[in-house]
């Protein structure tokens, strides 16, 4: 089939790897001048890394990232508010932290597969569905499948699914990379937290292309978004003074920020869509059901959603009008789980709702010591959740 893909993001790169196992020929718009990786260093769940398997680059993104054993979360009196181990889930489980430009550099082994557009904003769908119209007015087609995967900020999301939710969270996060030389939690993802307005962290992300043998770690900072968008110099100050009170241990690293350009800018959306597809157009990845980061499966999600398209396109021989339903049916409980833990947790840790801080720090660490309960706390964070009980 003839097949375009709207977005170079990890959905858009992943899909065409997938998709040209079936032979198709494949072409992908997206709307930045240069091809870079976009986004902060994420972590990699075993549910991502058995996609990377499939697509034999697994080995590659364990000698690129660094391997995570624990997520360890503390208020600011020190307390133990969650301490989770992968391998209480199952033995020699682990997650994978990574920059964005390890993976982006992994998934652009898709440019010998695919014709690839720079500089080519899509922002409209012919009626059919089969034809794209970018900003210039120019038109791209016919196309037997079209797939979205343009973020979670899509243009094209509203024609193609009926969109049930897409709000802006109203909490965003500054980011940025920090040296991990010497850095003495080499295998955990750490936070802290005070209260339900401050929380920050820091995950170890392995290397960056380019880089040699220097590591890194992902430093996170969570703010509301009107102040996401007016971070400047006195509010780098005051992140600064933060950090210094609550972890004086990566204060170290943060001192190193001079200015408020040094770090970059996140937000994030609640997408929901009646169903992921229409006529021969279908989203996947961030596009389709763009959340918090709160539970880190952004990338995993993108990465199951190209998988199981491709997947049901072999199923069904290439009929798409049968493929599609059946990649809807095989993703939406896991996405919909997923979705709802997110869109309950993220108010316990950014949010203007003070009361609920004391309730998660008295609860959340004697709940992940009960053993039916810390399993299920586990296939969460893992991202293995399939089913709600």
């Amino acid at each position: 089939m003839k097949i375009a893909i709207v977005g170079y993001g990890t959905a858009g790169q992943a899909a065409a790897l997938f998709l040209a196992r079936g032979g198709h020929a494949l072409e992908v718009f997206e709307r930045s001048e240069a091809l870079r990786p976009v986004g902060a260093g994420f972590l990699l769940q075993p549910t991502g890394l058995g996609v990377l398997a499939d697509l034999g680059l697994d080995e590659a993104a364990r000698a690129g990232g660094a391997r995570i054993d624990r997520l360890h979360g503390a208020n600011a009196r020190g307390r133990a508010v969650m301490d989770m181990r992968y391998a209480d889930l199952a033995p020699g489980l682990y997650g994978l932290g990574m920059t964005r430009g390890a993976l982006f550099a992994l998934l652009h082994a898709c440019e010998r597969v695919a014709t690839i557009r720079t500089g080519s904003a899509i922002s409209a769908l012919s009626d059919d569905g089969r034809s794209l119209v970018d900003a210039g007015g120019d038109t791209h087609g016919p196309y037997d499948l079209v797939v979205v995967a343009d973020g979670s900020h899509s243009s094209l999301r509203a024609r193609v699914g009926e969109v049930v939710r897409d709000p802006l969270y109203p909490w965003g996060a500054m980011w940025c990379l920090l040296p991990a030389d010497d850095w003495p939690h080499a295998s955990e993802l750490r936070q802290r937290y005070d209260g339900t307005r401050t929380m920050f962290g820091a995950l170890p992300v392995g290397r960056r292309p380019g880089d040699g043998d220097r590591r890194w770690l992902t430093f996170y900072y969570s703010l509301p978004g009107d102040a996401v968008d007016a971070f400047d110099a006195a509010a780098l100050a005051r992140m600064q003074r933060e950090v210094e009170a609550l972890w004086p241990e990566l204060a170290e690293r943060t001192r190193m920020l001079g200015a408020p350009a040094q770090l970059n800018r996140a937000r994030y959306r609640d997408v929901v869509l009646r169903r992921p597809w229409r006529d021969r157009v279908v989203c996947i990845g961030d596009a389709a059901h763009g959340m918090s980061p709160q539970l880190g499966q952004g990338v995993n999600m993108a990465l199951l959603d190209a998988q199981a398209l491709a997947d049901a396109l072999v199923v069904h021989r290439d009929d798409v009008a049968a493929a599609l339903p059946e990649y809807a049916r095989r993703r939406a409980r896991h996405v919909a789980i997923y979705q709802a833990f997110s869109r309950w947790l993220t108010p316990l840790f950014q949010s203007d709702h003070r009361a609920l801080a004391p309730l998660r720090d008295a609860c959340f660490g004697p709940l992940g010591r009960l053993p039916y309960v810390r399993g299920q706390m586990l296939s969460i964070l893992a991202g293995t959740k399939r089913r709600w009980l």
